[in-house]
């Protein structure tokens, strides 16, 4: 099979925190032709994943460098605090900063929450991972603020988690190059803005048209018996030439002419 013979596939990549699955479920029913491929990426490397062509499109995190990036934002998370269970923050619906501030907060180096001052004390060290951050929440070092979704992707039974009202919040986009936005990229648009089936097949139907096919399908809707420029039906006969079998004698006809002849006188 030669290069161009390869059958079409779309790659999407997605960073911790989002499941694509409801999509994808989607893209299988409207397009059983192409297979989807996932891509898992860290929230660090999102972006130039999509830049090096590691992937058509992606679940990225913002901000999005706009230069060379389409992104398209879709929700915006709840931050929360992860803390063990018999902590204090558990006994309450939701914590500020300022309730922090007697406790070590975990600043992993993959921190998506972009703080431009991290509530708390600081820990001795970062940790590398934010799994590894939990891991020290489960140990009683500190606490971590992450979004909710991260929380949720690193549940434990011995740790919980409360919104932090004051925090950034992350926001999560759908994101693809620029000058790679292909007919697939365009599908999968349709699919996660909500489109039907009807309005994002038809983009492609209408594209696959030919003008010669579309002339004939004008054609055939027109009327029988009815051309176009024709006026929707045939002439009748202009009233002269329906009554006139003489009119080159004038109005009178050829008779008349005859009966106006003088008489010879003998």
């Amino acid at each position: 099979m030669t290069g161009s013979e390869v059958s079409p596939s779309f790659r999407l990549a997605y960073v911790p925190g989002v499941t694509p699955a409801k999509w994808v479920r989607i893209w299988n029913e409207r397009l059983p032709g192409i297979p989807l491929h996932l891509v898992a990426v860290s929230a660090a490397e999102a972006c130039d994943v999509l830049r090096g062509g590691g992937a058509d499109a992606g679940f990225v995190r913002m901000p999005v460098d706009r230069a060379d990036l389409s992104a398209i934002p879709l929700y915006t998370e709840t931050t929360v605090v992860v803390v063990p269970k018999d902590h204090v923050v558990a006994a309450v619906e939701e914590v500020s900063s300022a309730d922090l501030a007697d406790d070590i907060v975990l600043h992993p180096l993959d921190d998506v929450v972009g703080w431009e001052q991290l509530p708390g004390r600081p820990a001795i060290e970062r940790p590398a991972t934010t799994a590894d951050a939990i891991e020290l929440v489960a140990a009683g070092v500190g606490v971590l603020v992450v979004p909710q979704s991260l929380a949720r992707l690193h549940h434990r039974k011995d740790l919980t988690y409360r919104p932090l009202t004051d925090a950034p919040q992350s926001r999560v986009a759908l994101s693809w190059p620029e000058d790679k936005t292909t007919d697939m990229v365009e599908d999968f648009i349709g699919i996660v803005r909500g489109r039907t089936v009807n309005s994002s097949r038809g983009r492609s139907q209408a594209q696959a048209q030919s003008p010669k096919a579309q002339s004939k399908g004008q054609a055939k809707a027109q009327p029988k018996g009815k051309r176009p420029g024709a006026g929707g039906a045939q002439r009748k006969p202009a009233a002269g030439k329906a009554a006139g079998k003489g009119t080159r004698g004038g109005s009178g006809g050829t008779k008349g002419a005859q009966r106006g002849k003088p008489r010879r006188r003998s």
